[in-house]
């Protein structure tokens, strides 16, 4: 077993094949042809190779068959899938081969797929918010008024609603929407800083290109962030706020169908191979664990932080290995949400609590 994300069962609970679908080497693939594709139009819209030539290069970079066994054994010798993916388009491309790749470098292709990525990812991410959102507001219509007992450190305090608790967990969503918002156009840019960083490769045409790019890309256009990775250090803290919120209620959805305390009742609950007789509230154990993991995965995304001089292979390299695990969580963790709030025939009682 590598990863319970992708493993044969354990997906069962842990996967999410929507969120996966953005990593997948296809996706991945067509993010690195369209970068390469708008970079050769855009190469010849400033004059930088004869003309025709852009276009042509960019159908071949579109249609071409990419050899994914190549890619592997390329990426285990240079560290990263694009230098061999440029050969082979160059090789395809022929007479049209200078439009391929010229004035970019590795990261920059695999940077912009990034954005589109995350661009993909908050759209998903977002409706799934809104609607947990919508499920709680029909939890309260229907369930609001019910009594629950206040617990304050796992003791009990005074009576409040179950209003009161839902709206505990209803109120962190709007502002987890509105940071994903806000975190667009940090994370939704353009790469383009050539080989150091600078776009000297493309001379005095850079922001004109960079600009066609973008626009092409659906992208923005701004200052090159090779070394700055603060946004998606950002946007991965925003990943672990998500599922922390939902973590708080997995936690209470546990300790609410606890035998004794019996303030919820769910209509779908996991088995025991020992304990037939037992209902475990799993959905909600589930949140708990994917909000710890994700709190844990951001200090590795905070170590990603610090790239050395003008690019990090090794730093660059661990954003490759928890931003997707982050983010397949985070979308698990909505789904889940979804399905245990689905779940809910009661809570709370119909009758006040007495201390």
């Amino acid at each position: 077993m590598i990863s319970v994300f992708e493993h044969p069962w354990l997906f069962g609970l842990f996967g999410d094949e929507e969120a996966a679908a953005l990593w997948s080497a296809e996706v991945q693939l067509g993010h690195f042809r369209a970068f390469e594709a708008a970079l050769a139009r855009a190469k010849e819209s400033a004059g930088q190779v004869p003309p025709n030539h852009g276009e042509a290069a960019a159908s071949i970079i579109e249609t071409a068959e990419i050899d994914l066994h190549g890619l592997a054994r390329g990426t285990g010798t240079d560290g990263l899938p694009i230098p061999n993916l440029v050969r082979q388009l160059r090789a395809a491309a022929g007479d049209y081969h200078a439009a391929v790749h010229t004035g970019a470098t590795s990261q920059d292709v695999m940077d912009t797929a990034l954005s589109l990525t995350l661009k993909a990812l908050t759209g998903l991410l977002q409706d799934r918010l809104k609607d947990l959102d919508v499920k709680l507001a029909e939890l309260t219509q229907t369930q609001g008024p019910n009594a629950l007992m206040g617990r304050t450190r796992m003791q009990a305090a005074l009576p409040i609603t179950a209003g009161d608790r839902l709206a505990s967990w209803r109120q962190p969503l709007a502002s987890h929407i509105a940071a994903l918002d806000a975190l667009r156009p940090q994370v939704e840019r353009l790469q383009l800083g050539g080989a150091v960083g600078t776009r000297g490769d493309s001379g005095q045409a850079g922001p004109q290109i960079a600009a066609q790019m973008a626009s092409v890309l659906g992208l923005q256009d701004g200052p090159v962030w090779h070394t700055d990775r603060s946004s998606v250090a950002a946007y991965a803290g925003c990943l672990s706020l998500i599922t922390g919120s939902l973590g708080k209620i997995g936690q209470d959805v546990a300790l609410m169908a606890q035998q004794g305390i019996d303030e919820v009742t769910l209509a779908a609950g996991g088995g025991s191979s020992a304990m037939p007789h037992k209902s475990n509230p799993v959905l909600a154990e589930l949140l708990v664990t994917l909000a710890r993991f994700n709190a844990t995965q951001l200090a590795g995304m905070h170590q990603a932080l610090v790239h050395e001089q003008e690019r990090s292979g090794a730093a660059w390299m661990l954003e490759w290995m928890i931003l997707p695990q982050m983010s397949v969580t985070t979308a698990r963790a909505l789904a889940a949400s979804l399905t245990l709030c689905a779940q809910i025939k009661s809570l709370g009682n119909k009758r006040a609590h007495s201390i």
